[in-house]
């Protein structure tokens, strides 16, 4: 497995890590964490060879393949099927059937394997860009912000993906509840060291907490030790009859290794700035209706009403209509259909996705705090500043030098500035690290006001939300109740409802096993042709396709040599070899597909039996 030894990393002045030593074990899923900026993507980028690092060794096994999931999706072919078998070797480029045999894993149909890539939702775009990467086969992947922009439909099949994907991961997401959901460790960047524990993320972060408290309380001993024996040594070095033991106790003092105080990491911890009101109801929806074409709406005759304390949430598949919906509320779009009725005290703060680029680049982050309310006091400004981590001359950078994540903590300082009780979040976590997310949670469940929220995080979700609006079936529907509720009542229609086991009879383990060996000889016998045909066809395109290397290299010959009836001749021999070869693919593909219904069928029967 791979093995790092006293690996350091640094840019310019900046040391991201030092001395690191990990190894890894077959089977591992690790979850890699860290505050933005500790070096994460740096080490996928140092495992993957791309980066070059300053001190220690990188030790990877011969023939170890690491592939990795590209966050950016850039497709260059016309069809699915010839996307990603360019990944495919030279010697490889006509083996379709590796590539269709993982498209069908990941549940494209073969119409979909003629379509474009681009027509895909974002959700199936991941999935090419996966098959691409398990056609390399691949013994570990590394995972970097898989779940960025993905809805929840695409993020709960990457999670199962994940859990039963053979090889080893390392994951790195700011997702918590999504990344204790598919891996086996956590390991964590801090303090320029790592750090790696069997279980969670809550696990880690007790077992980190208490070694610290550990290392401190010894410390703090050997501070008091310390400050003893300078006292013993500075009063009897000058006495002649305790020189020596005074100069015994200096020995012991030099040999004393001098242990650091930690380096504590700057966290975010803030409130919203609640605007007092007597409304029980912040807000009511009455039939509302919005399409950016007319024929086609993206909701329609929705209503809702939105209690004060209450949090509601707008989740469905991307491109639907939900950011669509909050900008609606927020009356930045032009009215349609249907009436929004506030409360006169009501007081909005709205969060948007494209709200961060409206921050003027020019500004200094206490410049861009200050425009939201300009007799806000220069102190309170610096006290918002802190809050978001910009504290002291942080606080004067121009917006036009800060990070995603950065711009993000300062959006939400605007909206901590500005007085409100409805508070409108449009994918509020994005760019945020784990903990800030966190935070930004303890910061909601405190808000005495309400909040309307379009979120993806389950783990959001599920701690705060009261109600739902669902985009699904071609439109929007509230939903009275949180999501375990709406997952148990409705689900998600893309992902299939299970029907109710209907009770059966218990059978003997006697009758069970006879039954089992039916199934078993029957699945053997309805499979058996197939197989045959399979390797049939596998031999036979081995065959020919080194035939077709062998006549590729006489026509090379020929055409050098100028001999043009040798070349006439060969040229015919190697459509004809190309054409038998396409036509034993496609009876590979037929035999492959039947064969992959007649086991998924016998599957089902045998579990049944259990």
């Amino acid at each position: 497995m791979i093995q790092l030894v006293n690996l350091s990393k640094s840019f310019g002045a900046q040391r991201l890590f030092n001395n690191l030593n990990l190894q890894l074990s077959p089977g591992q899923k690790i979850g890699l964490i860290g505050r933005n900026g500790s070096g994460k993507s740096t080490l996928f980028k140092i495992i993957l060879k791309e980066e070059s690092f300053d001190e220690g060794e990188l030790i990877i096994p011969k023939n170890y393949k690491i592939g990795t999931l590209r966050q950016h999706l850039h497709f260059t072919q016309k069809t699915v099927r010839e996307e990603c078998a360019q990944v495919l070797s030279e010697e490889e480029q006509y083996h379709f059937y590796k590539v269709e045999k993982i498209l069908f894993g990941l549940g494209f149909s073969s119409e979909d394997l003629e379509a474009d890539p681009q027509s895909f939702s974002g959700g199936y775009q991941i999935r090419i860009n996966l098959a691409k990467l398990l056609a390399t086969e691949p013994h570990m992947l590394l995972l970097d912000e898989p779940t960025n922009y993905l809805d929840i439909l695409s993020l709960r099949w990457l999670q199962r993906f994940i859990r039963e994907f053979k090889g080893e991961v390392i994951l790195i997401t700011h997702d918590r509840a999504f990344m204790d959901s598919v891996t086996t460790h956590t390991m964590g960047l801090q303090r320029k060291g790592v750090h790696i524990i069997e279980g969670d993320t809550h696990k880690y972060e007790k077992t980190l907490a208490l070694q610290d408290e550990t290392y401190e309380k010894t410390r703090q001993n050997q501070e008091k030790k310390r400050k003893e024996l300078e006292e013993f040594v500075a009063r009897n070095k000058a006495r002649a009859s305790t020189a020596a033991l005074a100069q015994s106790k200096q020995k012991a003092l030099d040999k004393m290794e001098e242990m650091q105080s930690l380096e504590s990491e700057a966290n975010l911890s803030f409130h919203f700035n609640y605007k007092e009101t007597p409304a029980k109801i912040t807000l009511s929806a009455e039939n509302l209706g919005f399409g950016y074409k007319e024929d086609t709406p993206l909701f329609k005759d929705l209503s809702f009403t939105l209690e004060s304390g209450k949090c509601l949430a707008i989740i469905g598949k991307n491109g639907k209509g939900k950011s669509t919906l909050l900008n609606y509320l927020a009356k930045e779009l032009p009215h349609q259909n249907g009436e929004i009725t506030l409360h006169p005290s009501t007081a909005i703060a709205h969060f948007g996705q494209t709200n961060i680029e409206r921050l003027n680049t020019k500004n200094s982050i206490t410049e861009e705090i200050n425009s939201v309310v300009k007799s806000m006091p220069i102190a309170q400004i610096r006290s918002i500043c802190g809050t978001m981590m910009f504290s002291g001359e942080l606080a004067d950078k121009k917006i036009e030098v800060l990070s995603g994540g950065e711009r993000s903590r300062v959006m939400l300082g605007k909206i901590i500035a500005t007085p409100s009780n409805l508070l409108l979040l449009d994918e509020p976590t994005n760019h945020l690290d784990m903990q800030s997310i966190d935070a930004l949670c303890d910061a909601i469940e405190r808000f005495q006001g309400s909040t309307i929220m379009v979120t993806h995080s389950e783990m959001l979700l599920r701690r705060l939300a009261d109600a739902l609006i669902i985009f699904h079936q071609g439109g929007a529907t509230y939903f009275d109740g949180n999501y375990d509720d709406f997952l148990e009542k409705i689900g998600w229609e893309e992902e299939g409802v299970e029907k109710p086991k209907k009770e059966r009879p218990k059978l003997n383990q006697k009758e069970q096993k006879k039954q089992r060996s039916q199934l078993i000889q029957a699945r053997s016998k309805e499979s058996g042709p197939f197989k045959k045909e399979i390797t049939f066809c596998e031999e036979q395109i081995m065959d020919l396709e080194e035939r077709l290397d062998e006549e590729n290299a006489k026509l090379t010959h020929a055409s050098n040599s100028g001999d043009n009836a040798a070349i006439i001749e060969l040229s015919q021999n190697i459509a004809k070899l190309n054409s038998e070869i396409e036509a034993l693919f496609e009876r590979l593909e037929v035999a492959s597909e039947s064969l992959e219904e007649i086991l998924s069928k016998y599957e089902a029967l045998l579990e049944a039996l259990i």
